[in-house]
């Protein structure tokens, strides 16, 4: 019987509340502070990778001080992580910003723009 969770999913799961948890209290860059949110977190099969799925409150430039903010602490995250988790190897990190809220923003007005004309040729 294949396991309902495999290990991946839960190392997920563990990876996004670690960081969450060191996103509010650890993490001093003023780059990144309050303006982050975790929105997913993807581990390799091998568990060598983990891909952190980022949302940024902000604009283009803020968003990429955020990026930048998270690269030059990942030594420091991943240590972090290797102590409080109990796994014999800790991912590379990666963080990739999330687009998903941006794009339902840009479906919503156009969906926004559509109803108005409608409305105006009624």
């Amino acid at each position: 019987m294949p396991h309902m969770f495999p290990r991946s999913r839960r190392i997920e799961d563990l990876l996004r509340k670690e960081m969450a948890d060191m996103l509010l209290s650890e993490i001093k860059d003023p780059r990144i502070q309050g303006l982050v949110t975790i929105m997913q977190v993807k581990v390799s099969e091998d568990l060598r990778h983990a891909k952190f799925f980022i949302s940024v409150l902000g604009n283009g430039p803020e968003r990429e001080s955020v990026l930048e903010g998270l690269n030059k602490a990942k030594g420091f995250i991943r240590r972090t992580l290797g102590h409080r988790l109990d796994l014999r190897r800790i991912p590379e990190l990666h963080f990739q910003l999330d687009r998903s809220l941006d794009d339902q923003e840009k479906i919503e007005r156009l969906l926004a723009s559509v109803q108005t004309g409608q409305q105006t040729e009624n």
